[in-house]
């Protein structure tokens, strides 16, 4: 059985592509003028979404270059000590809703100072993967699409960005504390 997921897995992409191209091809549909038009249309959106983009990678980076980062992990040091959080977590924390890149560099630092097996490691993965990047996906979803207002988009997404990082606390509480 593992063998055949490990096969279907490299499989899978070509498999897909030949399907699409058999319909179209079925379908009497010009295969390389529609994809064409569709690469068009994607590097339009991208041309499009670029002032978004670069406003998100600026505010992140002044976000982290002021120190914030660490004035925060300072005044929160005691409050999460008392709840059992490693410190060290805290700038995945903060930093998830806003970018996936940073982050994830973070969490690397993380692993490489406590161990792949520490529960601080342990917690940063299963934040990571329990949150999402917001203002990214606002930038890049609503400038695709021209929204300018983002009105509780942005409040929604924090939320659940919170609620996800509150529920990652609990489950890794609960299984590996």
């Amino acid at each position: 059985m593992k063998e055949f997921l490990s096969y279907l897995s490299i499989m899978i992409i070509p498999i897909l592509i030949s399907v699409i191209l058999i319909y179209g091809i079925y379908k009497k549909t010009p295969c390389y003028e529609v994809f064409v038009d569709g690469a068009k249309e994607g590097l339009f959106v991208a041309i499009k979404i670029l002032p978004y983009l670069i406003a998100i990678i600026v505010s992140i980076s002044m976000f982290r270059a002021s120190g914030a980062i660490e004035i925060l992990s300072n005044l929160l040091a005691k409050p999460l000590h008392y709840f059992n959080i490693p410190t060290e977590t805290l700038p995945v924390m903060i930093t998830r809703s806003m970018s996936g890149s940073a982050t994830l560099g973070i969490l690397s630092d993380i692993v490489n100072a406590t161990g792949a097996d520490s529960y601080a490691s342990k917690l940063g993965a299963v934040i990571v993967g329990s949150s999402e990047t917001t203002f990214y996906v606002l930038a890049v979803y609503f400038g695709a699409v021209g929204i300018k207002k983002i009105r509780f988009a942005l409040l929604a997404g924090l939320m659940a960005d919170l609620f996800g990082i509150i529920a990652a606390i609990f489950v890794c509480r609960y299984f590996f504390n």
